[in-house]
């Protein structure tokens, strides 16, 4: 196979993944955007985080409520907890880099808060602690996981919703990501602000 049909091959894999997540997976985005348009219009906050690629993801999904995703509208309290490189080093330093997510859960989260979680595999140490720190302080957790859900699987409590991508390719679990924190941002968008 020569590196266009490489790419080719790419393209229709995402696209595959894409059309399979799109018919399993809309009411539980919708679900999920829910749990956070409510929160928001409480006066919470949306707490993310995740690890590599996933952790960029927790950081665009801060960075479109903070500032904007599509319309113009005052900004919305978001914060990837994946962002403080000083926070971070010092836990994992004294604590543990397990715990480099769930010891900020727990000084920034508030009951009513939201937890957006994501991990490709559900079995990233850090972000199940994490979730369980969310538990701890009342919190929902929206999940972004891939294959079978991991161990994080195990954890959700009544009124968490996962998201769970139907692929075991971490790159197209990825692409699917992406396209669900759109599509949560733009839901959000609309419930709270109208517009088109």
């Amino acid at each position: 196979m020569d590196s266009t049909d490489r790419v080719i091959r790419h393209f229709h894999d995402s696209i595959h993944t894409k059309q399979k997540a799109m018919d399993q997976l809309a009411p539980r985005i919708v679900e999920a955007a829910g749990i956070m348009v409510a929160s928001l219009a409480n006066e919470g906050k949306i707490l993310s985080c995740g690890n590599g690629g996933s952790a960029g993801d927790a950081q665009h999904f801060s960075s479109e409520l903070l500032n904007r995703f599509e319309m113009e509208r005052p900004g919305l309290p978001a914060v990837a907890l994946t962002t403080d490189s000083s926070t971070i080093t010092s836990i994992a330093n004294d604590y543990a880099y397990e715990e480099i997510f769930s010891k900020q859960v727990r000084a920034l989260g508030q009951s009513g808060d939201v937890l957006l979680a994501i991990s490709t595999s559900g079995n990233s140490g850090n972000v199940l602690a994490a979730v369980r720190a969310a538990h701890e302080r009342g919190m929902p957790v929206v999940a972004l996981t891939g294959r079978d859900g991991g161990a994080m699987a195990e954890l959700y409590q009544a009124g968490d919703v996962e998201i769970r991508i139907p692929s075991s390719v971490t790159a197209r679990i990825q692409e699917v990501h992406l396209l669900v924190i759109h599509c949560l941002c733009d839901l959000i968008d609309h419930s709270l602000f109208g517009g088109k």
